[in-house]
């Protein structure tokens, strides 16, 4: 968190700002050879709930890339490897006070090669749900995360 002071366009005036500095994150739209979506099951604390998403998390500077990070939260949080990635699009999560990018892919070809991989306070649970039951889970409210519906969106417009 810092502050920073900018001068507003409307008055000329100072005014300062807080800025959350967060690494970027990633998101993955996993898609099986049988057109269905790798999603998560995990708590989440800010909403108290557990929440039905896609898997994804932060991009580390181990990784290097957007896409390196991408191939590993798939692996460690769903256990699945995939055939092909393809960038579906960026989002800037909340450029009122984030400095952060959040990049999606699409993985296809996924199939599972292992384990669940989860970091210390991840509890996860891997469901396949087909494609064509993603618009309903989110009209109805059981997809709520903005950026898993963002991911979402991006997927609709590459069709």
């Amino acid at each position: 968190m810092r502050r920073e002071s900018f001068l507003s366009p409307r008055t000329g005036l100072p005014h300062p700002f807080y800025v959350l500095d967060c690494p970027d994150w990633v998101n993955v739209v996993a898609l099986t050879d049988r057109n269905e979506v790798v999603l998560v099951r995990q708590f989440r604390a800010g909403t108290h709930s557990v929440t039905l998403e896609i898997p994804g998390g932060g991009v580390e500077k181990r990784d290097g890339s957007a896409l390196v990070a991408a191939r590993r939260e798939l692996r460690e949080e769903t256990g699945h490897a995939a055939r092909g990635w393809r960038r579906l699009g960026v989002v800037q999560p909340n450029p009122a006070f984030q400095s952060n990018r959040c990049t999606t892919y699409l993985a296809r070809g996924c199939r599972r090669v292992g384990d669940l991989i989860p970091d210390a306070g991840e509890d996860l649970a891997v469901e396949l749900v087909p494609l064509a039951r993603i618009p309903g889970l989110i009209r109805t409210g059981r997809i709520t995360h903005s950026l898993v519906i963002a991911a979402f969106h991006f997927l609709s417009l590459s069709r």
